[in-house]
């Protein structure tokens, strides 16, 4: 292997060394090889892979469900949701902290994205928290953590990510996530409980809801909690495809709030689009980048290599397995979980399909590693969005964050070794 099929790898890491935005230091990296390595192209070739992976239709799906987070946020179906967990959790133990995961549970079937769960909920729930007595740093923690529950949870924006890069069905991505996000909720759940017992952290209510409150909110909450019912519904029967699920998503979510919950208002648009479009953008861009590195790699023949090299020096499956969760924990604390996972998939893919494991659990478990590294320190995306928005020392959140991140590892080891969790509802609707 030459000096220069290496060299725009080595030169990407110094961009990110430099707090480059990765987007750029992706499509930097590529253009050094594009323009000035041995085989020099026109700079059209590295173009073309950016323009068409922008260009996909199943990509489509990623500004449609990010527009659809911010419609249900201004619509108030997600302060009706928030409602409907606290309801549900309040009274517990760590109240507000069980609120906070459920509530990330319930957003995962409507926005997909960790980071703007992440900061929705620091910006709701943390005050709260603190203002109830937990620490600034421990609610930061659980805001975080929980955040890894929403793109596990169809219509995450992993999952749509993953079923390009690997060429499975993003349906059945989207089937395969359910049950590991609700063993996921449940896990932080107990850890919240343990922590909250013993720190004696309040309650966000006084006593368990009586039947007739849980009924009313449920019934304001019901409109937003058909659909993900929706989704799975219309996936399976084939009325449209995960893309058009997004559009239709919206258009559910303007009906709901301006006709039904009336809170939605024209006044809302601008800024509905204004988070649509720098949610989306930062996104794109970053896919365009990894596209095009991407398509570096492929000419230089290294996702081969990789793939043969792991074939060659790993016979066993579950091997195999353990090696690629240490380096996806390793590689997802410094990369954004969207280029990591369409940077990575392609070199992984062609190896796990060789040793006979299912490309849906695989996906799972890729998906399931890049969220827990976003809250790994010292560059985990939610992590830097939550402290950010609270004021948290980095310092004191890497403290408080550790027991959440020990859960999460054993939930993903778990699943990793038993695929018969993960393949149980794909296998049930097949």
């Amino acid at each position: 292997m030459s000096f220069w099929s290496i060299f725009p790898i080595f030169f990407m890491f110094i961009l990110f060394a430099l707090r480059i935005p990765i987007a750029f230091s992706l499509i930097i990296a590529s253009a050094m090889y594009y323009l000035w390595g041995p085989n020099a192209m026109n700079i059209t070739t590295m173009c073309q892979p950016m323009v068409a992976a922008n260009s996909s239709f199943v990509y489509l799906a990623i500004p449609f469900f990010t527009c659809a987070g911010a419609v249900f946020n201004y619509s108030g179906i997600t302060r009706r949701l928030l409602g409907l967990a606290d309801l549900m959790v309040g009274h517990l133990v760590g109240g507000l902290g069980h609120v906070n995961i459920v509530l990330s549970t319930m957003m995962g079937g409507l926005s997909g994205s960790a980071i703007a769960d992440s900061a929705m909920d620091s910006k709701i729930l943390v005050p709260q928290m603190v203002r109830l007595g937990y620490s600034k740093a421990y609610s930061c923690a659980v805001t975080a953590a929980s955040s890894c529950i929403t793109p596990i949870i169809p219509p995450g924006i992993c999952l749509i990510l993953y079923s390009m890069a690997s060429n499975v069905s993003v349906a059945k991505m989207f089937y395969a996530g359910y049950v590991p996000g609700l063993i996921i909720m449940a896990g932080q759940m107990i850890t919240n409980h343990f922590i909250s017992k013993k720190r004696n952290y309040r309650s966000s209510r006084v006593q368990r809801a009586t039947p007739k409150e849980f009924l009313k909110a449920l019934r304001e909450a019901l409109w937003a909690l058909f659909v993900p019912f929706g989704i799975i519904m219309g996936l399976r029967y084939g009325m449209f495809t995960p893309t058009e699920a997004g559009a239709i998503c919206i258009i559910y979510a303007v009906i709901v709030g301006a006709f039904i919950y009336k809170e939605l208002k024209l006044s809302h648009v601008k800024d509905i689009l204004l988070e649509s479009v720098t949610g989306t953008a930062g996104i794109m861009m970053i896919l365009a980048g990894a596209s095009a590195f991407s398509s570096y790699l492929t000419w230089e023949r290294i996702p081969m290599l990789i793939s043969e090299a792991l074939i060659k020096n790993i016979s066993s499956p579950f091997v195999f397995i353990i090696v690629v969760n240490i380096l996806l924990l390793l590689i997802g604390c410094f990369f954004d979980g969207g280029a990591a996972m369409i940077l990575l998939a392609p070199l992984l893919v062609p190896a796990a399909q060789a040793m006979g494991i299912d490309l849906i659990h695989f996906g799972i478990i890729i998906c399931i590693n890049l969220t827990i590294a976003g809250i790994t320190p010292p560059f985990g995306t939610q992590m830097f969005s939550t402290c950010t928005i609270t004021g948290c020392r980095i310092e004191d959140y890497s403290r408080e964050v550790l027991p959440y991140i020990g859960v999460l590892i054993l939930i993903m080891e778990i699943l990793s070794f038993l695929p018969q969790i993960t393949l149980f509802v794909p296998n049930l609707l097949s």
